[in-house]
């Protein structure tokens, strides 16, 4: 232990080197000439490193009810942090949740939007397509997320629409049947989330 500690607070490739502001030149520190202080120092240190591993080491485990009530509590505060319950009570990543409650509002608006308000149309399209855009970056294929409800409804939404403005080209306007279609995989997947 002394020759670790050696090693540490003095390098063998430093020690013959002169340091600023030493009183004693041609010295890599004043140790030889000070031994009682750096020792002391030393020593000091060692004994307060090892005195707090023994004690956090050997510490006993809380056992009161109240402790681990406290810890729950703590627990579940940060934990609420990333993780939010549903309607149906099951605990779904946070930023899953507001990015699919994101994708559910835009693509509401913009299916109930009128097409022959050119201006007003493009802009809740547009704000779909981005919450669209950024659900599938973040959560495609995500293994926490990928067997729930809201998830697969929403699968289902996306390659509703794909399929439409593949067959019917990307400018076409949704008929009231894929609408509805859209519209009732929506419900399903807000009932679930």
């Amino acid at each position: 232990m002394a020759m670790i500690m050696e090693i540490f607070f003095h390098p063998p490739w430093l020690r013959d080197r002169e340091v600023p502001g030493c009183i004693f030149p041609g010295k890599w520190d004043c140790r030889q000439q000070v031994p009682g202080e750096t020792q002391f120092t030393r020593r000091l240190l060692c004994t307060s490193i090892t005195t707090s591993l023994v004690a956090i080491l050997t510490s006993e485990p809380v056992k009161a009810v109240e402790d681990k009530q406290e810890d729950d509590n703590l627990f579940g505060a940060i934990k609420s942090l990333f993780v939010e319950k549903t309607k149906s009570g099951k605990e779904l990543p946070k930023g899953y949740v507001e990015s699919a409650r994101e994708v559910l509002k835009t693509l509401r608006q913009s299916l109930k939007e009128d097409p022959k308000d050119i201006p007003k149309f493009r802009r809740t399209a547009d704000a779909a397509k981005d919450s669209i855009r950024n659900y599938l970056n973040n959560w495609r294929g995500q293994q926490s997320v990928v067997k729930e409800e809201s998830y697969m409804e929403l699968e289902k939404v996306f390659r509703t629409l794909a399929g439409f403005y593949a067959k019917a080209g990307p400018s076409a306007s949704l008929s009231d049947e894929v609408k509805s279609e859209i519209l009732h995989e929506l419900d399903i997947a807000e009932e679930s989330l």
